[in-house]
């Protein structure tokens, strides 16, 4: 684990290891935090916002991800539009805000999980993400890992339709068995409603 000092970019979107982001950058300080990132090719973290009781005031919960850009073009609006891919997690530290606005956190970043297969008892729910993806086309042009446990957690957190603290408890979760374990009953619940 290593400690660093990044741009923190808080979203209402949970963005997880291994998926792709689109944003649109309009604010100053985010286009001049994205023009930085591309000239010196460093990442910037995504952390999720919460309201707290100040108006006005946002905080980001302490698990959030790395995110390395990938894409990026002017959108007709003027606006320029970014892609990004979910690298590493990290925990926040601590946070200052610049001058201009720009949030920078001192963060520690997360190892990556263990690349094993998932137990047999989840077999079900590995054919159930391959049916998924192959229908929403959302993985077309990625590899994809159906061997690994980490990745098919991480993919489930990504498109199933959950509340997102339960998405960022998925991100906060650090082994992917457990998060297996939180997302099969909330799997079985959005399959019972949708056959209603």
């Amino acid at each position: 684990m290593s400690d660093q000092r990044i741009p923190i970019f808080p979203l209402r979107t949970i963005l997880f290891p291994g998926s792709k982001l689109p944003l649109r950058i309009f604010e100053p300080r985010y286009l001049d935090m994205v023009s930085a990132c591309m000239r010196s090719k460093r990442e910037f973290g995504i952390a999720l916002s919460r309201k707290v009781p100040q108006p006005g005031m946002l905080e980001t919960y302490a698990t959030g991800t790395l995110a390395t850009i990938i894409d990026w073009n002017q959108g007709n609006d003027g606006l320029l539009g970014i892609t990004v891919l979910g690298t590493n997690k990290f925990e926040l530290l601590s946070m200052i805000k610049q001058e201009d606005g720009l949030n920078i956190g001192e963060i520690k970043i997360i190892e990556r999980e263990e690349d094993f297969k998932a137990p047999p008892n989840f077999d079900n729910m590995i054919s159930l993400l391959e049916a998924i993806l192959d229908d929403i086309d959302l993985h077309d042009d990625r590899e994809k890992f159906f061997e690994s446990a980490s990745w098919v957690s991480f993919r489930y957190a990504e498109i199933l339709p959950l509340k997102i603290e339960d998405k960022q408890k998925c991100l906060e979760i650090n082994d992917p068995i457990l998060r297996l374990n939180f997302l099969e009953p909330l799997i079985k619940l959005i399959r019972e409603k949708s056959q209603q």
